[in-house]
């Protein structure tokens, strides 16, 4: 089973930026998405940021980060980059890289993860 790992997080000011990194071990993945998980949330409350289908390069965004947050994934399909721009306080969260079946319906991005990472700490002060 891939495995993932999340860096990148910290602590920022409100308006500034950030940038999150999933490398995973897997030699290749169907789709990669991030989740983000609030203070007091709990998992099954985790809030789908972004996703990204590996193969056709589609994407998704929630409604609270388009045009502020993008999603990326190199060459090799070994590593999914979330560019974090600015930032707001309630973009503070638990941040959490996630892998799975993806596919585009209607021209919507679905994607079922399977295997997740252990986080990364995103905090944002106003």
């Amino acid at each position: 089973q891939a495995q993932l790992m999340e860096s990148g997080g910290a602590s920022v000011q409100a308006g500034g930026s950030l940038d999150l990194t999933c490398a995973t071990s897997a030699n290749s993945y169907s789709g990669m998405a991030w989740f983000r998980q609030g203070p007091g949330k709990e998992r099954q409350e985790r809030e789908p940021v972004a996703a990204i289908c590996a193969g056709s390069g589609d994407t998704f965004y929630g409604d609270s980060v388009k045009g502020r947050f993008t999603i990326s994934q190199d060459n090799f399909k070994t590593a999914v980059y979330l560019k974090m721009n600015n930032l707001r306080p309630e973009d503070t969260g638990m941040y959490y890289c996630a892998t799975g079946n993806c596919s585009v319906v209607g021209g919507v991005v679905h994607l079922t993860p399977s295997t997740w990472g252990q986080g990364t700490q995103v905090t944002v002060s106003s």
